[in-house]
């Protein structure tokens, strides 16, 4: 059986390139179809949420009516999170838990689960985004693809992060986004193997998404006049502004989540977001929801003190509802929070007399605050080109975005989504966490000048135990391993090995064959920072 698996591995390892532009292709197809599916009914959701407020606002008796509607539709999200726990929070943890091996999903109690969860949450008004679920039900698809054409492993995850490409396009109308996250965020490292069929992918989804919701982006800044070079200075101030606000979000997440943690009854921890939310749909409505209005009306928006108070509820909402683990995303909440904070900071500016466009630090705010947030700021700039409509502001995002990023990391504050796949593997038994399937996937690594695999044969190398050297690409040339092959710097490596061993597989591959890797693996073990993280710092590794 064993002998079978590393066959099937091998066969599809060697046409798998050349095969998985057009699967990127079906899957984009299947993944962009059920993200617009789940974006037109949220649509739906949310006249009738506003139409409901609207009639409890005119006629009282119905305020009680819509608490218990909002009690019940908390019952069911309690039970569907009973019935599959891994459709909680956003979903993008649980997607990159699996392609670390970590965690299995069964794809479609996932995909039932989440979308009917997700459709209950957002459309019930509580400060959660539609994009974090459409990503996890677009690898879902990428999965079932993989499952009904029976794909061995390896090539299952690639499907996968096609499907979250396509899902995070459908959700935007922002397909380059969707491709530089799953390069950013879910394998961090820029490989052709993945961009080719993510690109396809994405652009499939964007394809549908846009017949079906039309060619105008998300947010249109188009007209907006760029900021003056003499105000560039405000940039950096905005950026360390929205470095230290990030800061600030990830730690209350995570103080908010061992709150929660105290609540026994699940039923009385879900119960409590939809309360709030039925609170402020009658206190407060424009704090409903993903936000899209509020940033689209924030141009206009001069009061310093009520942009200070929007921000502050808005914090506190976004964080109250997504710390309840119910299923919704962050992304745009987050883009919400940032683009307040821009605006307060460019109403300031423009109150002691500076020459300030508000709209300039509306985009801005979006930008640096995803970056200080996620710690993705590539995939945080293209995502706010996309959506605006505009590549004018390119210089000024990619500065917010470094200071914010460069913020956070020095304040050494976790990215968001790294921080919240820890606690959920540590709520899970460790027997969970990896599941000794017997598949065997593909692991692979650059040789570094310098590293202790440079320059020797492959004989004389001190392998991981339970791996094989199955590939060795030099340039656009491929080799045959044997014992007496000497490697070179740049040399590609490709290692078969179970999947259930692949992250230890995977830590002593790099020691091999990166320079000076042992030290920064060692620094990132003991500031809990996960080893892919290593991927940011330069492409040590990359893992299929």
């Amino acid at each position: 059986m064993e002998r079978d698996s590393i066959s099937r591995t091998l066969r599809r390892f060697s046409n798998m390139r050349y095969l998985l532009v057009l699967e990127g292709i079906g899957v984009g197809a299947a993944a962009g179809l059920v993200t617009v599916l789940f974006r037109a009914v949220l649509s739906q959701g949310e006249t009738v949420l506003h139409a409901a407020l609207a009639f409890g606002t005119a006629h009282p008796y119905f305020i009680p009516l819509w608490f218990v509607i909002l009690l019940g539709a908390a019952g069911l999200v309690t039970y569907l999170l009973k019935w599959e726990p891994l459709i909680s929070g956003s979903g993008i943890p649980q997607v990159e838990g699996e392609m670390q091996g970590r965690i299995r999903t069964v794809w479609w109690r996932v995909l039932l689960a989440k979308f009917l969860g997700g459709l209950l949450t957002i459309g019930a008004g509580l400060a959660l985004g539609r994009e974090g679920p459409s990503i996890q039900l677009g690898a879902m698809a990428g999965k079932g693809v993989s499952r009904l054409t029976k794909r061995v492993r390896t090539e299952e995850k690639l499907l996968m992060t096609c499907g979250a490409s396509a899902g995070l396009a459908a959700a935007f109308n922002a397909p380059l986004a969707g491709v530089l996250f799953s390069l950013e965020e879910l394998h961090k490292n820029f490989s052709l193997d993945v961009l080719l069929p993510a690109m396809a992918s994405s652009i499939t989804a964007d394809v549908i998404s846009r017949y079906i919701f039309g060619l105008k982006p998300v947010f249109d800044f188009s007209g907006i006049a760029m900021m003056p070079l003499k105000n560039y200075w405000l940039v950096p101030v905005l950026g360390l502004i929205l470095g230290l606000f990030g800061v600030l979000y990830n730690l209350c997440v995570d103080k908010a989540q061992n709150l929660y943690d105290k609540i026994k009854i699940p039923y009385i921890k879900t119960a409590i977001p939809f309360v709030l939310a039925g609170i402020l749909g009658f206190v407060w409505p424009a704090v409903l929801g993903g936000g899209h209005g509020l940033i689209a009306g924030l141009t206009g928006q001069t009061a310093l003190w009520g942009l200070l108070g929007l921000l502050a509820v808005r914090f506190a909402y976004s964080i109250l509802s997504f710390s309840a683990g119910v299923p919704g995303g962050i992304f745009l909440p987050l883009l919400v929070l940032g683009a307040v904070a821009g605006s307060l900071v460019g109403g300031t500016a423009a109150a002691v007399g500076l020459d300030v466009h508000l709209e300039n630090f509306v985009i801005l705010g979006m930008a640096g605050y995803f970056a200080a947030v996620v710690r993705a700021p590539v995939t945080g700039i293209l995502l706010i080109c996309e959506m605006t409509g505009t590549l004018s502001h390119m210089l000024s995002l990619a500065m917010v975005s470094l200071i914010a990023y460069a913020t956070a990391d020095l304040l050494r504050s976790k990215p968001i989504y790294d921080q919240l796949l820890h606690r959920m593997l540590r709520k899970r038994r460790p027997e969970a966490e990896k599941a000794a399937s017997g598949d065997k996937v593909l692991v692979n690594a650059p040789v570094h000048l310098g590293a202790p695999a440079c320059g020797k044969r492959i004989g004389d190398v001190s392998w991981p135990a339970g791996c094989l050297i199955v590939s060795v690409r030099r340039g656009e040339e491929e080799l045959v391993p044997k014992g007496n092959t000497r490697l070179r710097a740049g040399d590609d490596i490709t290692v078969l090995c179970d999947e259930y061993h692949s992250e230890e597989v995977y830590r002593a591959l790099i020691e091999a064959t990166a320079y000076g890797t042992r030290r920064i693996i060692e620094a990132f073990d003991e500031a809990g920072v996960p080893i892919e993280r290593l991927y940011a710092a330069g492409g040590i590794a990359q893992k299929n």
